[in-house]
């Protein structure tokens, strides 16, 4: 993945009529320093009717652990829970036990469910993690 890349696959995404996603920006004195993009699951989560899902959330790398991602994964439960959404899904990569960490504080769980995505011609496995609203 490529910074120009992602910034085009956004652009194009953020431009879509009808989008049913919502994104939250956390401001510091420099600007964006967090983003959290979240909307109805896109896959099935067995036992559950309404399910959210988390499609992204980036800080910036010099803030992690400053507590901003908690603050926007929180304020992004919030705003599911009010749209009527049961529980909230994620996929994390399963190298990334930082982000895995992260998430399980949150309350999620890991499900069982993998899958893997493609980028670049390189494989990586994803791990879906769920946790009730």
């Amino acid at each position: 993945m490529t910074v120009e890349g992602d910034a085009r696959q956004r652009r194009q995404w953020l431009s879509q009529p009808g989008r049913k996603s919502r994104d939250l920006v956390a401001l510091g004195d420099r600007g964006p320093v967090g983003w959290i993009c979240f909307g109805p699951c896109r896959s099935e989560v067995p036992g559950l009717r309404r399910v959210g899902e988390v499609y992204a959330l980036y800080i910036s790398p010099d803030l992690i652990g400053q507590g901003i991602g908690r603050i926007l994964l929180s304020e992004a439960h919030a705003q599911m829970k009010g749209q009527g959404f049961e529980a909230s899904a994620l996929w994390v990569l399963c190298d990334n036990q930082r982000a895995q960490r992260f998430y399980e504080r949150a309350g999620y769980q890991a499900d069982g469910a993998a899958q893997d995505d493609v980028y670049d011609g390189i494989t990586l496995t994803e791990l879906r993690y769920q946790r009730v609203l």
